[in-house]
């Protein structure tokens, strides 16, 4: 792999940091590697965005995750905490849907919600997480043609906190089921750069990861 490759790789990766325990000592790190490594984003609990965003300027992009992580908070309060992640300086919203909802059929709701969440972003991206490892294939295809009628700008696999990360195979499903102007996110697992490749290869557009920029890091010290 030359290093035009790996670049390519970087510059698709939103670099990842949502551990409970994360100080903004934590979050600084993450924010250094991903200035330095050409990352797409930063992606970081809504608490340290103002912090995160003073810190960086306009160097990074600064991503933030809404009702995180199980989704399961009203639409007024993902509007709202999308609202107040706006003010502080978000330029990308990472929302989960509401999965309850979903498994009762309410299709309505879903596509209800995420519409609102994207009003409230403005012109910022919107990725929408759909817990793949949670839903059966009927489901994550209805949620594909539901991101697609929502506006919004992305469908995502999974917040790496359920029993499942992104798949080749959830991956391939989006793309055939996303209308062409919506881009997709695998996140969850993606462990290698060899994984990382696959992904892009099938489709996926953004990687949520850590362990990208922890590999190249490791590889030039080598």
């Amino acid at each position: 792999m030359n290093i035009m490759d790996i670049k390519e790789i970087l510059s698709r990766v939103d670099h990842t940091l949502l551990s409970q325990t994360a100080c903004f000592e934590d979050i600084r790190h993450i924010l250094d590697d991903a200035v330095k490594y050409g990352t797409a984003s930063a992606c970081i609990p809504p608490c340290f965005v103002g912090q995160a965003k003073a810190y960086t300027g306009n160097k990074l992009p600064i991503c933030t995750v809404i009702g995180f992580p199980n989704g399961n908070n009203s639409t007024e309060v993902k509007v709202y905490e999308t609202m107040k992640a706006v003010r502080d300086g978000a330029d990308e919203i990472d929302m989960v849907i509401n999965i309850g909802q979903l498994k009762c059929g309410n299709y309505d709701y879903i596509l209800d919600e995420i519409r609102q969440v994207k009003k409230a972003c403005g012109s910022r991206v919107l990725k929408v997480i759909i817990e793949t490892c949670l839903l059966n294939e009927e489901e994550k295809i209805k949620m594909c043609k539901l991101v697609s009628e929502s506006g919004a700008d992305f469908i995502k696999t999974s917040t790496g906190f359920s029993t499942g990360g992104a798949t080749f195979e959830d991956i391939a499903l989006f793309k055939k089921h996303v209308e062409a102007d919506v881009k997709i996110k695998a996140a969850g697992g993606i462990s290698s750069l060899d994984d990382a490749i696959r992904f892009i290869e099938l489709g996926a557009d953004r990687l949520g990861t850590s362990r990208i920029v922890k590999i190249v890091k490791g590889m030039q010290n080598v």
